[in-house]
């Protein structure tokens, strides 16, 4: 969907006050079943807050049951997949932002350091009572901007509201990541134990290197939650914790074989022994061939 007076035309709304920005009740919608809307990549960025929401969302092949207070955030040309019903009741608030809304604010850069957007359906921000009233808050306010006679501060205020809103919702998904400690743990423990038949099945040698994106399709989630989820959880990135396993593997073949260098890197799926010799140094401060003498002086 290209712009946003055409998801007004398709929803059965008045045209939009902004053509790049809309604020959207969902319990002003009531046509939710139109064909259009099964399956669709909004050319603009999408934040929804949804109460009431019955039926399903699809995000790549995951399914999610929305319940009360959830947030759900797409960037644009995401293709989302909902299952809707007729005569649904559904409330809260649809912000919809063209990307070149934020255009020559700084907002267009920062926006992109917000991994939820591209979160699965699955990964949706619960909000708690209170937070839920602080978002309300927030989308109010920016729906009486948006409705307020367009000025020349308009674009100013509003871009400085959704900067606030998106700083809040990132804390609040750190909360989430928190709260929800003893299920990220699992999937820690479930992310060691790939890579751990990736190592002992030597798909190294077939498939290269372990990537983030292979480690979140093997744990069904997205590779920005994964990321996230971790850096929360461990102070690191997906990408770290693979690189601190495969220096492991790297130790241990070091001192327990007699294999060359060159033939480590090669084993463990490196393109070229330098690339070997650079992350080891990187991270230990010392040559693998020096790290081995340490263990083998004679």
């Amino acid at each position: 969907m290209e712009t946003i007076s055409e998801l007004h035309h398709i929803l059965d709304l008045p045209r939009p006050m902004h053509p790049l920005i809309s604020v959207i009740d969902f319990s002003k919608i009531k046509c939710y079943d139109d064909d259009a809307l099964e399956s669709v990549a909004y050319n603009f960025y999408c934040i929804a807050l949804k109460k009431g929401f019955v039926g399903k969302m699809k995000y790549g092949q995951n399914a999610y049951d929305f319940d009360e207070g959830v947030m759900t955030f797409f960037s644009p040309n995401q293709v989302i997949s909902t299952e809707i019903i007729a005569d649904l009741k559904l409330s809260g608030w649809w912000l919809v932002v063209h990307p070149d809304f934020l255009r020559g604010y700084t907002l267009s850069q920062t926006i992109g350091k917000y991994g939820f957007f591209s979160y699965a359906a699955n990964e949706a921000l619960h909000l708690s009572d209170e937070e839920e009233t602080l978002i309300n808050g927030l989308m109010e306010s920016l729906k009486k901007e948006y409705s307020t006679r367009i000025d020349r501060f308009s674009q100013d205020v509003m871009i400085s509201q959704i900067d606030l809103l998106l700083q809040y919702c990132n804390r609040f998904y750190n909360r989430q990541f928190i709260t929800r400690k003893n299920l990220n743990n699992d999937l820690l423990s479930k992310m060691d134990a790939v890579l751990a038949r990736y190592w002992e099945d030597d798909k190294m040698l077939l498939l290269g290197q372990p990537t983030v994106k292979y480690l979140a399709d093997e744990l069904h989630v997205s590779a920005h939650y994964l990321s996230d989820m971790l850096r929360e959880l461990t102070g690191q990135s997906a990408q770290q914790h693979i690189h601190n396993e495969l220096i492991e593997r790297i130790k241990i073949l070091l001192t327990t074989t007699n294999l060359s260098v060159s033939e480590i890197a090669y084993q463990l799926g490196f393109e070229y022994p330098q690339s070997l010799n650079k992350l080891f140094k990187k991270k230990t401060a010392v040559s693998p061939t020096d790290f081995r003498k340490s263990f083998n002086p004679n």
